[in-house]
């Protein structure tokens, strides 16, 4: 039999299953076989016609498999019935309902006999009134159908049979198991019915083989999403796919519909050539329709209207606060609203649409329906349903006592807003802040950020809340909770509080001068979490509030001017005014707090800690003063490197973390951390990673309504593409960085891209075009300088050299190289000493200082400069080949590009040595390489291996030419058989660890 491939992901099998069960219509002897392609004539019936039932949960494709199935029959010529059972309100069911159904399929079989057998149905259906009329008629209705399918061979289809009344399916159970059709097979889809159903073994006793859908793999749905969206996806879309719908994950109709409402709302970006999400992935959602809805997440009935509005107020109760039952259940009045909201659980449960914690926690099991949910025009005012649970338990112990015993009221105070009184959810919220610091810090947290909702800016114990909720959050580095206190902090530095006090009398003056502290402290923390999230409070679309509170707190002011040299919004200047803003930071002494945070000490830098990041990009003179300015042996020379490193890159917490030390909390998610590792996957040559590091800063900051974040996410992303020969793509991330961000980073990318962009469009090429993309070069090279942005210049003097050398322009070469050397006497770091000791290797074929720079770079870890050193080894080393093999095999785990493989093969025709094979470079192969040869082992498509590695099937299927070009292997059963029995690591390829 001809397999015909199925269009529907995962079901292959299960089309061709049900395909082959609705080809076995056929007649006896003298009958007439249906079709013409794939289908055997003369058949007996009653050995070949089969029953079969696809069962399977909401939104498995039971419907899709059948219909590609029926489509997939009638092309090849059989002939296939809806078996219409559907019946409305009011209207016949059980035998009756049944009739009418079959006489429906007699009409459509045309052979002129349909008169005959209608009359003999309508007949026994009239006499069928006394004992064993039902039966007759059961008979009857067999009986014809198989005459029907002796003239004119078909086959019966019937979905949804869990819709179907009980009696109906009595009737057609009654039917399939007794009175057959011979010569007819029938094919029913429809979910499993729950035990307690009365009919519910009707149907599966009835058939002869019952074909159960199970849910989609992940690698499944990675390739649903694929398909469904008709691009390569970003692998955290699909994994915040599956991580919203519980066990809905394998559902096809469910992920359709998350999909259908991110398409909705906007939350689907096409970046890079890859669609991300820009919305949180706890904010994945269904369709926020009633229908669809309970059709996917009810197993056994869709639910009334009244339940649908219930199941939406308790989503809305669930998503502030932590519910439990006893919270539902102890209510006095048995018709309140928390009575009434406690019988919806009760049926939710059982409807498998809520669970129930051991500790009685209520939650929904398919966190994308509880998002929707709370989206409904019927969800109802919860506030007053947080407000009588907080009462049930204050009404008992008091407030204090209640935030002491269940911290967890907190969410509900929280949630109920001003239906409480201050008096009451200010003393239960700090003390549930404090009982549940020791165990559970996110609740502490939330409880000072709900705490200052309700004290007012004057109040004494405002700025220890403060100064409390800061140093908690940048213990977990919850930088987002950190900025969360700006209003109130701001609110705050407008109060006098000391002299208030002092006026009082309630105070002593070190009180005072510790409120003062605090607030500045607090004031630093939240320029150093703007900095983690690259939100500089001096952008145009910052608020005014907070720039004018940094002037009141020096300190804070000098630690957010350090963003401007990190990339971080614009300049702004270094300067504080001796002796302000408190003690001078760096002291060791500051407010006491249990996180740690005295000035100098815990995760917010002091003033001499901030004026060596600040440094690490100017001058060496300014850095060395810097330097002088820390306490004794503070860093050591490995740890002022990483700074310098970090600083040519504006890798911000790479450059805390060299500075603090085992100070920095290197945990979370900022948008500082993942530029972190982006850097480093740079450096390392994980480039899909590095651009995946790319595309989420990018809709972070989108989806935080902060659009301007990640300039030099940017530029890294673009210098990626342009490496790789990807100009458009690397156009796409240039022109998303604003002229007016003139970084070093950013300008060696504009200068690659202007340069190859001469030398790709024929129209653009020649001397002119290279001239005007040296001067633009040479124009941000200026801007730069005059910011003081030493560091990281040198990669863009390096380009201009390269391409000044390549051009036979002496006259740029020497002036450039000169500037390149200027530099370094003037930044003395030693990623410069590495750039002019590869530039004196390219204008002068100095061998030594090319091989010397090679072994700095690779001391260092810096693949991409790495690869550079060789190519000039390539043209001035004593043994070319060598090093043309090492640049192409780097390149190739690189993946670079037209542009360096251009200039690898002039370098080889120069020095006349061949180019290597790529299957000749067998030094092991790539943890990319391995994953990819996993996964063709574990039998997944190329689709599905676009969709978990965020690239095109095309990209696969290179990457696969050249793993069999690697290993020797001729197609992937070969791959899968060398990676399984361990041929691959015998040779040596697969890396040790």
């Amino acid at each position: 039999m001809q397999q015909h491939p199925s269009p529907l992901v995962g079901r292959h099998g299960e089309v061709e299953d049900v395909a082959e069960a609705l080809r076995t219509t056929g007649g006896t002897a003298g009958g007439t076989a249906a079709g013409t392609a794939g289908v055997t004539a003369g058949r007996t019936a009653s050995a070949e016609a089969r029953t079969l039932l696809v069962t399977g949960g909401a939104g498995t494709g039971k419907t899709a498999v059948v219909e590609q199935a029926r489509q997939t029959v009638v092309q090849e010529g059989g002939r296939v019935l809806r078996f219409g059972w559907e019946s409305g309100e009011g209207q016949a069911d059980g035998t009756a309902a049944l009739t009418d159904a079959v006489c429906a399929v007699l009409a459509k079989v045309h052979d002129g006999r349909l008169p005959a057998r209608i009359a003999a149905v309508r007949r026994m259906q009239a006499r069928a009134t006394g004992p064993g009329g039902e039966v007759a008629l059961l008979s009857t209705l067999g009986e014809v159908l198989a005459d029907a399918a002796r003239e004119v061979p078909f086959a019966l289809i019937l979905d949804n049979t869990e819709r179907m009344p009980a009696r109906t399916v009595s009737a057609l159970g009654l039917l399939l198991r007794t009175f057959r059709p011979a010569g007819v097979p029938v094919v029913m889809a429809g979910r499993p019915m729950s035990p307690g159903h009365a009919t519910a073994a009707q149907l599966p006793a009835a058939a002869d083989r019952v074909l159960e859908l199970p849910p989609l793999s992940s690698a499944e749905v990675g390739e649903l999403v694929v398909r469904r969206l008709g691009r390569s996806v970003e692998p955290d879309l699909v994994t915040a796919v599956l991580a919203s719908l519980g066990p809905l994950a394998g559902s096809p109709a469910a992920v359709l519909s998350v999909l259908a409402s991110l398409e909705e709302r906007g939350g689907l970006l096409e970046l890079d050539g890859q669609v991300c999400l820009t919305v949180p992935e706890g904010g994945l959602r269904l369709r926020a329709d009633a229908a669809e809805l309970g059709r996917l997440c009810w197993p056994d009935a869709s639910p009334d209207a009244g339940t649908l509005g219930a199941a939406a107020v308790l989503a809305a109760l669930v998503e502030r606060a932590e519910v439990r039952l006893e919270d539902l259940h102890r209510a006095k009045s048995p018709d309140g609203p928390l009575e009434a909201v406690g019988r919806t659980v009760d049926r939710l449960v059982g409807d498998r649409v809520v669970t129930v914690g051991q500790d009685g926690r209520i939650a929904f099991a398919v966190p994308a329906l509880a998002a929707a949910l709370r989206t409904l025009s019927a969800r109802r005012e919860v506030r007053s349903l947080h407000a009588a649970i907080t009462g049930l338990v204050t009404d008992r112990l008091g407030a204090t006592a209640a935030g002491t015993r269940r911290p967890r009221l907190a969410g509900h105070v929280a949630a109920a807003g001003a239906m409480l009184d201050d008096t009451l959810a200010v003393p239960l919220l700090l003390a549930a802040a404090g009982s549940s610091v020791r165990f559970n810090q996110e609740w502490a947290v939330r409880s000072y950020h709900s705490v200052l909702r309700h004290l007012p800016p004057h109040d004494p114990r405002t700025p220890g809340v403060l100064h409390e909720s800061a140093g908690l959050s940048l213990r977990d580095s919850d930088h987002i909770g950190v900025l969360a206190l700006a209003e109130p902090l701001l609110a705050c530095l407008d109060v006098p509080h000391g002299e208030e006090r002092e006026e009082r009398g309630d105070r002593d003056d070190r009180g005072n001068r510790d409120d003062r502290d605090g607030l500045e402290w607090v004031t630093r923390a939240c320029a150093l979490s703007a900095l983690h999230e690259h939100r500089s409070p001096y952008a145009e679309d910052a608020d005014p509030r907070y720039r004018a509170a940094l002037e009141r707190v020096p300190a804070g002011a000098v630690l957010a001017a350090v963003g401007g040299r990190y990339g971080i919004g614009p300049s702004a200047p270094m300067t504080s005014r001796p002796g302000s803003g408190g003690q001078e930071p760096g002291s060791g002494t500051g407010p006491s707090s249990g996180s740690g945070s005295g000035s100098g000490s815990g995760p917010v830098p002091s003033v001499a800690e901030v004026r060596l990041l600040a440094a690490a990009v100017g001058s060496g003179a300014e850095f060395e003063r810097a330097r002088q300015g820390m306490p004794g042996d503070a860093l050591g020379e490995a740890a002022l490197d990483r700074l310098r490193n970090a600083a040519a890159y504006g890798d911000l917490a790479g450059a805390l973390e060299a500075v603090l030390g085992e100070r920095y909390v290197a945990a979370g998610e900022s948008t500082a951390v993942r530029y972190h590792s982006m850097v480093r996957d740079y450096l390392t040559g994980d480039w899909d990673s590095a651009l995946s590091c790319a595309r989420r800063i990018e809709t972070r900051g989108r989806s935080g309504g902060a659009a301007g974040v990640g300039q030099l996410a940017r530029a890294l992303a673009a210098e990626i593409q342009l490496m790789r020969g990807e100009l458009g793509r690397a156009r796409e991330w240039l022109d998303l960085i604003p002229d007016s961000v003139g970084h070093p980073l950013v300008a060696r990318a504009r200068l690659g891209v202007r340069y190859w962009s001469g030398q790709v469009d024929k129209a653009l090429a020649g001397r002119a075009s290279v001239d005007e993309a040296l001067e633009a070069a040479r124009h941000d090279v200026r801007r730069a300088r005059e910011s003081g942005l030493l560091a990281g210049l040198d990669r863009v003097l390096l380009r201009m050299l390269s391409i000044t050398v390549r051009g036979d322009s002496t006259e740029a070469t020497r002036r450039t190289l000169e500037e390149l050397e200027a530099l370094y006497e003037e930044a003395a770091s030693p990623m410069t000493y590495e750039a002019v000791l590869v530039a004196r290797g390219m204008v002068h074929g100095d061998a030594d200082s090319a091989l010397a720079a090679y072994r700095l770079v690779r001391r260092r870890v810096d693949l991409p400069l790495s690869v550079d050193c060789c190519q000039c080894l390539t043209d001035v080393g004593d043994d070319p080949q060598q090093w043309l093999d090492e640049a192409t095999r780097s390149g190739h785990a690189l993946g670079l590009g037209r542009p360096v493989r251009g200039l690898l093969g002039a370098a080889a025709r120069r020095r006349n040595v061949p180019i290597p094979r790529r299957r000749a470079a067998r030094a092991g192969l790539s943890d990319r390489e391995v994953r990819l040869i996993a996964m063709v082992s574990d039998g997944s498509t190329n689709r599905q291996i676009a969709a978990r590695l965020a690239c095109s099937e095309k990209t696969v299927e290179q990457r696969l030419s050249r793993l069999f070009q690697r290993t020797g292997c001729r197609s992937r059963v070969e791959l899968a058989a060398a990676w399984l029995d361990g041929s691959l690591a015998r040779q040596g390829l697969v890396p040790e660890h």
